[in-house]
C-alpha cells in the first residue's frame, strides 16, 4: 500500500513539473512570437526607410529646380486723356474736363512702355546626360526666359525643345553633359497601396538650397480623371493619384517607385487651400515614354481622333435601348466629313468595340482612339437598332480644341414658346429668352425653364440646354417641339447639344 502510495504520489508530481514545464514552454514560445513580430515589423520600416533614403541620394541627383521668367509689355499712355476712367455707361466723367486732364499731365507727364515680369517656379527630372529635361508643359508655358538650377547648385540656361498641352509635358534641354539621369519606369505595373516618393522643389525653395525635397505616400488611386474644368482644356484623363505632399512648385517633378524609377510626373493638386491637403496627380510615366523622342526632336505630337462625340449610358438609356447592361457608349455627335462619318457611324449609334477590344465607357474608347496610329483604319463594332454593325474608321489626327469647337458647333439662329411639358419649358432660339444662354447651335430648340422634381429635371436637364432631337425626329423650331410633344406616348429620347436624354413618362400631368 505504501509503495502505491509513493508510486501515485511521483507520477502526480512528475505530471505537475510536466505541465508547468509545457506552460513555461507556451509562454515563452508566445513572447519569442511576439518579438519576432515586432523584429519583423521593426525591419520592414527599416528596408522602406533605407529604400527611401536611396531613393532620395539617387534619383535626386536627378531633379532639378526650374525658373520661369514671362515678360509682359504694357503699353505707354501719353497724357491723361488716354487714361480710362469707366463709368456704368463705359464713357469717362472726366473725358472733358480740360483743368483735370491738366491736373495729371502736369505731375504724371506722359508714362513710357512699360515690362511686367512673371515669376514662376517648377521642378523637372533629367532623362538624359546631355542635359534633356522632362517637365510639364504649364510650367514652361509662354516663358521668355528658363533657368534650371542643378541640386549641386550649378545654374543653367534652357531652351524649350518640344511641348504637348494635351498631356501637359515638356522637354527642356540644358547645354551639360555626362548628367545623372532618373529611369522611367513602368506605370502599368502599379498598384493601389504601393510606397513611392515624390522629389521637386515646392515653393521654390531651391532658392535658399538647391537640393529637391523628398515627400513619401502611396499610391491611392489609378486613372483618376479630373474633367476639363480642373484640367483647363488638358487630357487628364488617366492620372495616378498618390498622398505624398505635392505643393506648387512640385510640377513637372518626379514621383519614384522604391526601385528609384520615375513611374509618374507630378502635375496637379486638389486643394479647398491651395496647399497640400492628400490628394496630388501625376502623368504616368508610360504617357511619357510614349511621346518623349518626339518631344526631344521638336515634333508635334500626334493623337488618334475618330470625329465623333460620345457618352456614357445610364441605366435610363439602357432600358430605352433594350440594353441588358451599361456597358457601351452611346454617339451623341458625328462631325461632318469626320473620320467615323466617312465610314457610316450615325449619331445614337452604341460603340459597343474598338479594335476587337471591349468598350465599357467614354474613359476606354478615349484611351483606345488616343493612343492609336494616325492614319491606322480600325473596325469598330456598334448596335444600331439593336442590330450589330461593322464599321472600318480611318482614324485621323486630332484637330485643336477650338477648332473642334467650331466644327461641332454653328451660329444662333431661330426660336418660340409652347406651354410647358412634362415641367420643360422651351423657346426659339432667337427668342429673348434664348439670348442669355450664348447659344451657337443653328436647329433646335432652348431649355428656358425646367420645373422641380418634374420629369425633365429627373432627366437632367437644365435652362440653356439645347434639344435638337425628340424619338429620332429633328426639331426645328419650338412650335415643331409643342406638336412632337403631343404626340409622345411613354418615355421619350431626347437629343440634346451635348447628348442623349430619357424623359420618362409623367406619373401625373405636369
Amino acid at each position: 500500500m505504501e509503495a502505491r502510495r509513493i508510486f501515485r504520489g511521483s507520477t502526480l508530481l512528475f505530471l505537475g513539473l510536466g505541465a508547468g514545464l509545457l506552460l513555461a514552454a507556451q509562454l515563452n514560445f508566445s513572447s519569442l512570437a511576439q518579438s519576432a513580430a515586432a523584429s519583423a515589423q521593426s525591419m520592414e520600416e527599416y528596408r522602406i526607410e533605407d529604400s527611401v533614403i536611396n531613393v532620395a541620394s539617387s534619383t535626386g541627383k536627378a531633379v532639378v529646380s526650374i525658373t520661369v521668367e514671362h515678360v509682359s509689355k504694357l503699353a505707354g499712355r501719353p497724357g491723361v486723356r488716354k487714361f480710362s476712367f469707366n463709368s456704368p455707361d463705359n464713357q469717362s466723367p472726366f473725358a472733358e474736363n480740360d483743368n483735370f486732364s491738366r491736373f495729371f499731365d502736369d505731375f504724371l507727364g506722359e508714362l513710357p512702355e512699360r515690362e511686367y515680369k512673371q515669376v514662376g517656379v517648377g521642378s523637372g527630372v533629367i532623362i538624359d546626360p546631355q542635359g534633356y529635361i522632362l517637365t510639364n508643359q504649364h510650367v514652361v508655358d509662354e516663358a521668355d526666359k528658363l533657368t534650371v538650377v542643378l541640386p549641386d547648385g550649378r545654374e543653367f540656361k534652357a531652351e524649350v525643345k518640344g511641348q504637348d498641352p494635351r498631356s501637359d509635358l515638356a522637354i527642356i534641354k540644358i547645354n551639360a553633359k555626362n548628367l545623372p539621369v532618373a529611369i522611367l519606369g513602368d506605370s502599368d505595373n502599379l498598384k493601389i497601396g504601393q510606397w513611392v516618393v515624390a522629389i521637386g522643389n515646392p515653393f521654390g525653395t531651391a532658392m535658399d538650397n538647391p537640393e529637391p525635397t523628398v515627400t513619401t505616400g502611396v499610391i491611392s488611386a489609378l486613372h483618376r480623371a479630373l474633367g476639363k474644368t480642373l484640367g483647363r482644356g488638358r487630357d487628364y484623363s488617366d492620372l495616378i493619384q498618390t498622398d505624398a505632399a505635392i505643393n506648387p512648385g512640385n510640377s513637372g517633378g518626379p514621383l519614384v517607385n522604391l526601385k528609384g524609377e520615375v513611374v509618374g510626373i507630378n502635375v496637379a493638386i486638389f486643394s479647398t487651400s491651395g496647399g497640400y491637403q492628400g490628394i496630388g496627380f501625376a502623368v504616368p510615366s508610360n504617357t511619357a515614354k510614349r511621346i518623349v523622342s518626339r518631344l526631344i526632336e521638336g515634333k508635334n505630337i500626334e493623337y488618334g481622333w475618330m470625329g465623333v462625340t460620345v457618352q456614357d449610358l445610364s441605366e435610363d438609356l439602357a432600358g430605352y435601348f433594350g440594353l441588358s447592361d451599361k456597358n457601351g457608349v452611346l454617339v451623341s455627335g458625328v462631325l461632318k466629313e469626320g473620320p467615323a462619318q466617312k465610314a457610316g457611324v450615325k449619331k445614337g449609334d452604341i460603340i459597343k468595340q474598338f479594335d476587337s477590344k471591349a468598350i465599357n465607357s467614354v474613359k476606354d474608347l478615349l484611351t483606345l482612339v488616343n493612343k492609336t496610329e494616325v492614319g491606322r483604319k480600325v473596325k469598330v463594332t456598334c448596335l444600331r437598332e439593336k442590330k450589330e454593325m461593322v464599321f472600318e474608321v480611318a482614324i485621323s489626327s486630332r484637330p485643336q480644341d477650338k477648332d473642334l469647337s467650331q466644327q461641332f458647333g454653328g451660329e444662333a439662329q431661330d426660336q418660340i414658346q409652347p406651354g410647358v411639358w412634362r415641367g420643360l419649358t422651351v423657346a426659339d432660339l432667337d427668342s429673348r429668352e434664348a439670348h442669355k444662354f450664348n447659344i451657337r447651335e443653328s436647329e433646335g430648340v432652348v431649355v428656358v425653364d425646367v420645373k422641380s422634381n418634374s420629369p425633365a429635371d429627373g432627366a437632367g436637364l437644365i435652362p440653356g440646354d439645347v434639344i435638337l432631337e425628340m424619338n429620332r425626329q429633328k426639331v426645328k423650331d419650338a412650335e415643331e417641339f409643342a406638336k412632337l410633344a403631343q404626340g409622345v406616348k411613354g418615355d421619350c429620347l431626347i437629343v440634346t447639344a451635348r447628348g442623349f436624354l430619357v424623359i420618362k413618362e409623367a406619373s401625373e400631368k405636369q
